[in-house]
């Protein structure tokens, strides 16, 4: 399945069917009168978030959506039939926007979470409606109301608890696959990842969803490389896990690139909570460990985790403290027995 995150789709609710201009003619019964109905309503547009769903690929395939018009009034006092409507399902994230782009008209982030996109049109009033103890035929109806024609986008963000940001093959991929059991692409080449991937973590005994974004790199916020188009999917995230590269001779510089472009693309990410890791550290020795963490601690303004997304180093304590920045709590400390 190919992954979409913004679509453009063009919807129209349908119109109000026209009132109708009847007389009753029955035979023995004089002094019939009006009985003109009402039209049918005509159906709205609707969006609903819906379960099993991660993509909005089923829209670029179908952009046009165009709810049932409402059925005219009949004699006998027969109001017509109201148009059904159109609902639009999409995965829990979503945010509706504007042909702007920019005015979110609503964010889709429960299951059953419902917006009305494009209301129908009313449907006119029969003759009936208008007799009156002055006017006692009138041959007068309304024309039903006309649907809403709008464009609206579709953009999606995924809804995970942590994201992982850093460079290109800084072993984001090999770190999702390690805790859990997502299998993203991985091999020894910039840009492996080119969607974003979602893992389920479990850390003692509790769970929590991972993101894992394509890499950014300098100038990503101007559109270099694959830009900052994904980003939006960790801006729900509570916590980012930024990984740097270990084997790197520039840890410092790779960390401060990627702190610029998360605040140059929003102060959303910029003032996030991050978690700072020096990944890759099997293939370091102690020496060079120590050195590199010391030059990140700096950089970086506080503790810096060692971990390996092959070996499994250090993945348990950052998992936890993970964990902890997620649920807001600050970890207990358990303390011996008592002693006088």
């Amino acid at each position: 399945m190919k992954f979409l995150d913004l679509a453009k789709v063009y919807i129209r609710s349908g119109g109000g069917g026209g009132g109708c201009v009847s007389f009753r003619r029955e035979k023995f019964v004089e002094f019939g009168g009006p009985d003109g109905g009402d039209g049918g309503n005509g159906g709205s547009v609707w969006a609903e978030a819906v379960e099993g769903l991660n993509t909005l690929i089923d829209y670029r395939y179908q952009q046009h959506f165009f709810a049932k018009s409402g059925q005219p009034g009949m004699g006998s006092q027969r109001t017509g039939k109201t148009g059904e409507d159109i609902v639009l399902k999409v995965p829990l994230g979503t945010e509706i926007l504007d042909e702007d782009q920019e005015t979110v008209l609503a964010d889709l982030v429960k299951v059953g979470d419902r917006v009305r996109l494009a209301q129908g049109g009313n449907g006119g009033w029969g003759n009936l409606r208008f007799k009156s103890s002055t006017n006692r035929a009138p041959a007068r109806a309304n024309p039903g109301q006309e649907g809403i024609e709008r464009t609206i986008w579709l953009r999606l963000k995924l809804i995970a608890d942590a994201g992982l940001v850093g460079l290109p093959n800084a072993g984001k991929s090999t770190l999702l696959a390690a805790v859990s059991n997502a299998r993203p692409k991985i091999a020894d080449y910039p840009f492996t990842t080119l969607v974003p991937n979602l893992g389920v973590v479990g850390i003692d005994g509790a769970e929590f969803v991972m993101a894992d974004i394509p890499g950014l790199i300098e100038g990503a916020s101007e559109g270099r490389g694959l830009g900052t188009q994904f980003l939006a999917h960790v801006e729900r995230c509570k916590v980012l896990l930024h990984l740097v590269d270990g084997t790197s001779s520039t840890i410092t510089k790779d960390y401060r690139t990627i702190v610029t472009e998360l605040e140059a693309y929003s102060d959303i990410l910029g003032d996030k909570a991050r978690i700072v890791a020096l990944n890759k550290c099997d293939a370091l020795d102690a020496k060079t460990i120590s050195t590199r963490r010391k030059a990140l601690e700096k950089a970086s303004g506080g503790p810096v985790h060692m971990i390996s997304g092959v070996s499994g180093q250090g993945l348990q304590d950052t998992l936890r403290a993970i964990r902890t920045a997620i649920i807001g709590e600050t970890p207990k400390v358990e303390e011996g027995p008592w002693q006088p």
